[in-house]
């Protein structure tokens, strides 16, 4: 029978996750999509450390700060009405003062100059090759912070300029971590103000930019996120209202597309437990005192007791224990 649809199998990677791996994912929102769901599985991770980032210059750039622990330039900061911000980051990172986000800067480079010590996973995922260049500096900017648009022009990155940017920022960071693996997607957010037919030819470069990397280096491999979104579900119902971002149930199915690559036997087995354990976590009783209840925060606890020796679940059992009436 015909299934009506092309239906996208990821296979199973040579190098898979296990439970104590560490992973640093970078770039557009959907990196703060996997990330979180890998945070929230008690992996040691570290999501969008340092805000959306779309284009992949930028994305390196943070990374190279972080790898080199260098001190952001005082040119790349700027004051936007009485808000401060700097060009290199999303303007989630901003304070009312220089000095504050200086200092927040600062601290998170340090945050992320030693999660990458120990580090086994980056995970970049691209989100436009459009990018825009100062034009006192010729510099490329990770965001122009509704700054007039005559202070930039606005450029398609070349998949040349990307995978130049990609070696020179991995070769510093291979140098210090020479186990370190990439995991590279593409973002399958559209970017419709680029115009439907730029956003594809953007989404053309950096997919072939990804390519490229995938073929020249043996440490870097591509996870086809676009591609499930576009071709595996491609169907308006999984985009959310404003038709450009995945619904939670695309990235839901995106999501077991990703574990079942990615993910060891031990831990598909501890991400089936924790599911049942957060549903549980989330049930709420009519009858809190009730036996049955007691007696199922009691089975619950004895569960999350079982894990700590793998994962951090204090949290979780210091909240049941609460619960519990002696």
């Amino acid at each position: 029978m015909n299934s009506f649809r092309t239906i996208l199998n990821a296979g199973v990677s040579t190098h898979t996750l296990a439970i104590t791996s560490q992973i640093l994912s970078l770039g557009s929102c959907f990196a703060d999509s996997i990330g979180s769901r890998l945070a929230a599985l008690k992996l040691p991770s570290l999501p969008n450390p340092f805000g959306t980032l779309y284009n992949p210059l930028s994305m390196h750039k943070a990374l190279d700060y972080a790898a080199r622990a260098t001190p952001i330039p005082a040119h790349t900061y700027l004051q936007h009405d009485d808000i401060h911000l700097n060009y290199d980051f999303h303007s989630e990172l901003s304070a009312l003062t220089h000095d504050t986000l200086a200092h927040r800067l600062q601290h998170q480079m340090e945050t992320v100059h030693a999660f990458l010590q120990q580090t086994d996973y980056l995970l970049l995922t691209y989100g436009s090759a459009w990018a825009y260049t100062r034009r006192d500096t010729g510099e490329v900017v990770a965001n122009c912070h509704k700054q007039p648009a005559a202070l930039f022009d606005k450029t398609l990155l070349t998949a040349e300029a990307i995978v130049a940017s990609f070696e020179s920022t991995l070769t510093t960071l291979r140098a210090q971590h020479p186990n370190l693996r990439v995991i590279l997607t593409v973002s399958p957010v559209r970017h419709i103000k680029d115009t439907l037919v730029l956003n594809s030819v953007s989404k053309s470069v950096l997919r072939v930019a990804c390519h490229t990397l995938q073929e020249r280096l043996d440490y870097v491999e591509y996870f086809p996120a676009f591609e499930i979104m576009l071709d595996d579900l491609r169907d308006y119902r999984f985009y959310k209202a404003d038709l450009l971002h995945p619904t939670a149930e695309a990235e839901a199915y995106i999501w077991q597309q990703f574990k079942a690559r990615y993910f060891d036997n031990a831990l598909q087995a501890f991400a089936e437990k924790w599911a049942s354990i957060q549903q549980a976590l989330t049930h709420r009783p009519f009858h809190p005192a009730s036996q049955a209840h007691q007696k199922f925060l009691r089975d619950t606890l004895r569960r999350l007791e079982e894990l700590k020796s793998f994962v951090d679940v204090e949290k979780e059992i210091n909240t049941l224990k609460l619960q519990l009436i002696s």
